[in-house]
């Protein structure tokens, strides 16, 4: 470590870091522009196509509804998916990383 160096700044330098931070970002920014993408299709369906949005699927219940309802699904399995992912790709390596700062 340079005298000038914070121990941050080094590991923030540590190749372990910078495959976590990928690792990291391989999981977050596919995930996030599907739900985006999935998310503005419900947008454009609800403004543009509100004829196929009222198709009733169970009495009262529409079609719009029902996407809706799956929009709050799909919140939950994408946080459980990021969980799991987190525990077996990014834990390990950031509980490496963080023994190692504290050695120093």
């Amino acid at each position: 470590m340079r005298d000038d160096q914070t121990l941050h700044e080094l590991v923030q330098a540590s190749p372990e870091f910078g495959e976590l931070k990928s690792r990291l970002r391989r999981f977050v920014f596919p995930m996030s522009a599907v739900f985006m993408l999935w998310y503005l299709g419900y947008v454009l369906m609800a403004s543009y196509a509100p004829q196929i949005m009222a198709i009733p699927v169970l009495g009262y219940i529409n079609l719009g509804i029902v996407l809706g309802l799956l929009q709050f699904v799909s919140t939950f399995v994408i946080t459980g998916l990021y969980v799991r992912y987190a525990d077996r790709h990014l834990d390990p390596v950031a509980e490496s990383i963080r023994t190692r700062m504290e050695g120093y």
